[in-house]
């Protein structure tokens, strides 16, 4: 007989459209829909991933069975990929084709915040409370999002190595910043060579990309072979480059107003939000819970940490979770 935590987690993928983007979700747990109020056994809390950038789902695969593993299977575990970010499957375009243009400026950074907002509108009953896990940039779209929409019932916003401010002043932002801002078209063309290998030569030079990596995840791989789309690629770094120019200042307000629901975990040696950002943010809000890794964690915990991760959260959420 195999042990509960062998059996395969019911996992769930589907590729729609939300803001006319194309959006890749995987859904982990039996619940596929939560849009519907009279459904009698929806579930009381969803948990949300909002991804880092590139923000393709399924590097949050083993994260989100993991999570969903770690929360005894009560509550349902969703990903949503950024607008744009993931290579939609054959007979999908990137854009809907509609005359509606229902959104300016999807792909960049104030049109992801829209797409979360909007997909959560479209596919989650507002009686169900969240939990946001949020990731990189994906921290500043979940700020952003409870200053946009304060009606959402957030219990819990999780905080992972969090870009929320001076992302051009970081070390990696300032040998990235030229490279997004001027460059990024240059990179186009030798993506667009790429794209023609054949899928395994991909797996391979995403394989030798990561070697420095002690235990890769095998989900990592596959998914980083999806980098080799001009459109995904054009997407992704348009993104980055509007980071670059728009996270500046750390928001405070929001900040000061959502502090009990906030949990933020800050790396050691991350050079997106070195630690001086950590020691700042600690002393201008000495009561909330913000924490510095101290098992280092690289800022891309998806590719080798994910069940680490994973474990320690539920942990950080136990109470919370009993008082439901």
């Amino acid at each position: 007989i195999k042990s509960a935590s062998e059996e395969p987690v019911p996992l769930h993928e589907e590729f729609i459209y939300c803001c006319g983007a194309a959006t890749h979700v995987l859904k982990c747990g039996p619940w596929k829909d939560l849009s519907k109020d009279e459904s009698k056994n929806l579930p009381r809390l969803l948990f949300m991933i909002i991804p880092g950038n590139p923000g393709l789902a399924g590097y949050y695969r083993t994260f989100i069975q993991a999570l969903y593993c770690g929360l005894n299977q009560q509550y349902p575990v969703w990903v949503v990929s950024h607008a744009g970010h993931c290579k939609p499957p054959s007979g999908m375009e990137m854009i809907e084709d509609t005359d509606i243009k229902e959104l300016e400026d999807v792909f960049g950074l104030n049109g992801q915040v829209e797409h979360k907002l909007n997909f959560l509108k479209k596919n989650v009953s507002k009686d169900i409370k969240l939990v946001l896990i949020a990731h990189s940039i994906g921290c500043y779209i979940t700020l952003e999002m409870m200053k946009r929409a304060s009606e959402l019932q957030v219990l819990r916003s999780v905080l992972l190595f969090p870009t929320i401010e001076r992302m051009a002043q970081s070390p990696q932002g300032k040998l990235m910043t030229p490279l997004l801002c001027k460059l990024r078209y240059a990179l186009y063309m030798p993506v667009y060579l790429l794209s023609f290998l054949p899928e395994g030569v991909k797996a391979s030079l995403v394989r030798f990309a990561l070697r420095g990596t002690k235990t890769c995840d095998e989900s990592s791989i596959t998914t980083s072979v999806n980098l080799f789309s001009v459109d995904c690629i054009a997407n992704i770094l348009y993104m980055a480059s509007q980071e670059m120019m728009k996270v500046v200042e750390r928001d405070s307000t929001t900040i000061k107003q959502n502090l009990k629901k906030l949990i933020f975990y800050y790396g050691t040696g991350d050079s997106w939000c070195p630690q001086q950002y950590y020691d700042e943010i600690k002393m201008d809000f000495p009561d909330g819970d913000i924490r510095l890794c101290e098992k280092g964690l690289r800022h891309a915990f998806v590719l080798d940490a994910s069940k680490e991760m994973a474990a320690m959260i539920t942990d950080w959420l136990q109470d919370d979770l009993t008082k439901l």
